[in-house]
């Protein structure tokens, strides 16, 4: 019933890592009235690093946060150095000590940091172990000389990056909380909207399962805002935008 404009999914997809992998831990804020984290996302064709903000202020135990400003990291994606793989890291400096400024000083030591990598990582400790391995060495040493808490860098299966992006996507649509004319947190009762992720190669349709049906062995349970929720990620393979676009050249060719 409604479609949602690429950029809105990718930034949505990063405020779901935040949700899941970094504000669960009630990091104590005596040092101001924000507190921050910091994800970067490692996808096939560049990497970008998000500065995330909120208060202490939960809703049943879970963060409500925002996005405030992003840096894209130059050049290609980490996937690409795998023959340089100190490259990879030296590449991700610039933007650590642009989120330093950003970031009050006396809050670095606090704000945690996370990498999450995806598809071409994925593929590339599929056909070449050793030098995915080098790659996430070379990265979380740079990320852990960085002044920041360092949570942990990491490949997301594919399952668990189209949870992220369900988690996201109905965060941003209000549909787990929202809030009431006084300003406060009140459960949105509105159903969860399922997701479907057009890739290159493939779509993946992403979806709650009903209580009463078994969840697959591939499913992913989330516990969020005093609920949980299981999810399970269909896969569509040959419905890409690549496959599409090689279908409708044939037909042309035809």
């Amino acid at each position: 019933r409604e479609l949602l404009p690429p950029w809105l999914v990718i930034v949505a997809g990063l405020t779901g890592i935040m949700l899941l992998c970094v504000s669960t831990k009630d990091v104590p804020n005596v040092l101001g009235f924000f507190q921050y984290g910091i994800v970067l996302d490692a996808g096939p064709s560049r990497t970008i690093l998000f500065i995330y903000q909120w208060t202490t202020t939960k809703a049943n135990k879970t963060g409500v946060i925002r996005g405030c400003s992003s840096c894209p990291v130059q050049g290609p994606g980490v996937s690409s150095y795998s023959d340089s793989p100190q490259k990879a890291g030296k590449s991700l400096e610039p933007c650590l000590n642009w989120a330093q400024n950003e970031i009050p000083a006396e809050q670095h030591s606090q704000t945690p940091l996370y990498l999450g990598a995806t598809a071409s990582m994925r593929q590339l400790n599929l056909t070449h172990p050793i030098l995915c391995d080098s790659l996430l060495a070379a990265l979380t040493g740079t990320l852990k000389s960085s002044p920041f808490n360092f949570q942990g860098a990491q490949i997301l299966s594919s399952p668990e990056e189209e949870a992220f992006n369900w988690v996201a996507v109905n965060y941003v649509l209000e549909n787990f909380f929202k809030y009431d004319w006084r300003g406060q947190l009140v459960p949105s009762r509105k159903g969860m909207a399922a997701v479907l992720s057009v890739g290159g190669a493939s779509a993946q349709l992403t979806s709650k399962l009903e209580e009463e049906k078994p969840a697959p062995k591939e499913g992913v349970r989330l516990q969020l805002y005093g609920q949980t929720h299981r999810v399970h990620t269909r896969q569509c393979p040959c419905h890409g935008t690549e496959q599409l676009r090689g279908r409708l050249l044939s037909l042309l060719l035809q």
